[in-house]
């Protein structure tokens, strides 16, 4: 028997397309012309289970069951996730049957998803049902450190249906959302049988010895029905079982920097995007996002400009011609200084509007490269610490069509950077990060002497902050009681209130943690509460 993934058909999530006739028409037509297909081509005794999007009393997200040319079982999602980045009870309408098949002599069930995550309901029905497998097909979005709750939950499940269980899940991106595939099986006493690797597409091959069917209840049981369906009842014939693969997990900042390149590649891949353009201004956070762009579709595809001002330190300069000298990327320099100059005979500007002039001249040389030479996007190099406070410059740095940083901390950004070089290192490759760039104090090098701890407290104090504000949606008392000192937690929820316009502008990106700008944190932009103490003069936000 083989396994897709949880509507493999159609993409996951479709979101609005969903609301569309023809695009469920199309699916459906998609699925029931794939069974003869694949019986055309010789496969027609392999059982294949298919997710896709369904009509049947309104749009379901479907599996359904190929077997000899035809369609023999389909199964509707019954619990229907509606948090996080998940809509799915504004799409779909739930299944309250599930289908149990008689396959080879075994009783297998099909769950989709967050059936596994939630209690009760399909694993409940599947004890009742007596199956010998549960097959949970899955488009479940990469988090940080979600494979260990992932392992434990399968267990929890698999001991519930008292069944081995087969996990199955996507690997690639959807826009914002990474898939890290992650599948596995485990057995009904919860262990562990087979581990796919994370990020690699493979077909993952498993041989299982399971009971033969003895179950024959049908009917209501745990608010679902069980309904029987006999394909063969003939057991498959002995053979010698290969030894399962067990991957082991990635380490954190591993997981990480294969969660971004996979989403990053994914983008630009499926949208037809062949080259990439990003300012690349020998600061940590331009240099780690051309190493991955690089990762992610070649360095021959990824083209760094080199801004120098007035300003620019000579170690900038340098350190933007090393990582291109490191990583083969396409490398050219255009100085911003005759531009400054020319605008500032026009206009005259000073200040905090000065500084924003030279980030947005900079953007105007990347959008006329990438305009030049289509098909290509910028890339936009800020990362969640940025983003959260609204350091940084629309229409400047803000600029691109996609951000692969926009869910890193500024922490985790110097983590990342160091675990690729010694990635590298280990391999007998050159790293590809300056250690200059890694190691010098970050500056948006807009004005003599700038420092981004001019504007921000220190990092490793700012990231902890926005994580419980932003992440976990903790306010100000709690906050506090966290042990944040009060003064600074009120200025940096001052920062972060006032800079959602900013973010509403900002490009998507790969989606690493819990709650991401964007698709998981939706607040108004026009919004007169403020979580922070009553003396709080918001001011004005002038970048």
């Amino acid at each position: 028997m083989e396994a897709l993934p949880e509507m493999v058909l159609t993409g996951y999530p479709a979101e609005d397309l969903v609301l569309r006739e023809s695009f469920r028409a199309a699916s459906i037509e998609t699925l029931n012309g794939l069974a003869p297909r694949l019986a055309a081509a010789g496969l027609g005794d392999i059982a294949v289970v298919v997710g896709y999007l369904d009509a049947d009393g309104g749009a379901r997200n479907a599996s359904a069951v190929l077997y000899r040319g035809e369609v023999v079982s389909r199964y509707f999602k019954h619990h229907l996730p509606n948090y996080g980045v998940f809509d799915e009870a504004r799409y779909f309408v739930r299944g309250d049957i599930l289908p149990v098949l008689r396959l080879h002599g075994i009783d297998v069930a099909i769950t989709i998803c967050e059936d596994l995550w939630q209690d009760g309901g399909p694993f409940a029905v599947a004890a009742q049902a007596e199956v010998g497998l549960v097959i949970s097909i899955n488009s479940s979005p990469y988090e940080r450190n979600k494979d260990d709750e992932r392992l434990e939950l399968a267990q929890r499940r698999a001991r519930e249906a008292r069944a081995t269980l087969a996990y199955v899940n996507t690997v690639g991106g959807q826009d914002e959302l990474i898939f890290d595939g992650d599948s596995l099986v485990v057995a009904a006493d919860g262990a562990l049988i087979a581990r796919a690797p994370q990020f690699v597409e493979t077909l993952f091959v498993v041989d299982l010895d399971l009971p033969a069917a003895s179950g024959d209840f049908a009917g209501p049981t745990h608010g679902m029905t069980i309904e029987r369906t006999v394909i063969t009842t003939d057991p498959v014939p002995p053979f010698a079982p290969a030894a399962p693969t067990v991957a082991d997990p990635l380490p954190d900042e591993a997981e990480v920097y294969h969660a971004i390149v996979t989403g990053l590649r994914a983008y630009l891949t499926k949208n037809g995007i062949e080259r990439v353009y990003l300012g690349v201004s020998g600061g940590i956070d331009s240099t780690l996002t051309a190493a991955i762009a690089c990762d992610a579709i070649g360095a021959e595809n990824v083209y760094g400009v080199s801004n120098p001002s007035a300003y620019s330190s000579e170690h900038s300069k340098s350190d933007a011609a090393e990582l291109a000298r490191r990583t083969g990327l396409n490398f050219t320099t255009v100085p911003i200084a005759p531009l400054v100059d020319t605008f500032a005979d026009l206009v005259k500007l000073s200040g905090l509007a000065e500084e924003n002039l030279q980030a947005r001249l900079r953007a105007v040389t990347w959008m006329g490269f990438s305009n030049q030479n289509e098909p290509s996007i910028v890339l936009a190099c800020g990362n969640k610490s940025e983003l959260a406070t609204g350091y940084s410059t629309l229409y400047g740095d803000a600029v691109g069509g996609f951000a692969p940083l926009k869910d890193v901390p500024k922490t985790l950004v110097w983590k990342l950077a160091r675990w690729r070089n010694a990635d590298a290192a280990s391999r007998g490759e050159t790293p590809p990060i300056p250690e200059n760039a890694i190691s010098k104090p970050p500056s948006a090098e807009l004005r003599p002497g700038q420092l981004d701890s001019d504007s921000l407290p220190p990092y490793e104090v700012l990231d902890p902050i926005i994580a419980d504000y932003v992440d976990h949606d903790l306010g100000w008392a709690a906050l506090i009681e966290r042990g944040h000192d009060p003064a600074v937690v009120e200025r940096i929820l001052r920062l972060i209130d006032r800079a959602e316009y900013k973010r509403r502008q900002y490009p998507p990106g790969p989606k690493i943690s819990g709650k991401a700008f964007g698709r998981d944190r939706r607040l108004p932009i026009t919004n007169g509460w403020r979580d922070s103490a009553p003396s709080t003069d918001l001011g004005s936000d002038p970048r």
